[in-house]
């Protein structure tokens, strides 16, 4: 089959597009705005752009929470979503009236961190620390604004639990067993992996 997206018209009881586009992984974002209150929401729309330095971001459909308390304070946690908070992550998404705490709504705690303001999931395998760069308004190919920020910021700090640190001085991605993201309601984790060596010039 093929179809175009201008009128969608795949004629499927769902989009396929975010189903094809997977695994994609999961920035649980925690964000505080000026007045001290406190974010805590998924995005699949997620991933990692730079490393020198490293640099991350999140879209979101719609001007949410995140994008609003990241523009006013400048700062946001990346908080590694695992299968064993695989619950509470979900929870999370939950369109809560401002000013009630996912945190709480989810049942989970706060730990601080070390460069930025707004707290880290406690019990997560891993963190990034980040400061803003940029919120970028999305446009079509004609140029036509949407309702879609993406939001990039840099990694300044990176909390790892010391016990998904290998004694080879790897990150335990197998034992940390992070979630993803693969259209529809359904998810992936990674429990399984395999090495390919990158080809030196033929």
């Amino acid at each position: 089959m093929f179809y175009d997206t201008v009128t969608y018209g795949h004629g499927l009881p769902h989009d396929p597009l975010k189903a094809i586009v997977a695994p994609r992984p999961i920035g649980w974002i925690s964000s505080l705005n000026k007045a001290g209150e406190l974010n805590l929401a998924p995005y699949s729309f997620f991933n990692a752009f730079s490393s020198r330095p490293p640099i991350v971001g999140f879209s979101s459909e719609g001007r949410k929470d995140s994008v609003t308390f990241v523009e006013e304070t400048g700062e946001f946690v990346c908080n590694l979503a695992t299968w064993d908070l695989r619950d509470a992550m979900n929870a999370t998404s939950a369109p809560l009236a401002r000013g009630k705490s996912e945190f709480e709504h989810a049942r989970l705690e706060q730990e601080p961190s070390r460069l930025v303001k707004p707290p880290r999931v406690k019990g997560v395998a891993a963190a990034l620390e980040c400061k803003l760069v940029q919120v970028v308004q999305l446009s079509t190919h004609q140029g036509e604004p949407m309702d879609t920020h993406l939001v990039l910021g840099q990694v300044v700090g990176v909390f790892i639990d010391d016990a998904y640190i290998t004694p080879e001085g790897r990150f335990d991605m197998l034992k940390a067993r992070p979630i993803a993201r693969c259209g529809y309601a359904d998810y992936a984790v990674v429990d399984s992996a395999f090495a390919l060596e990158r080809p030196t010039r033929a």
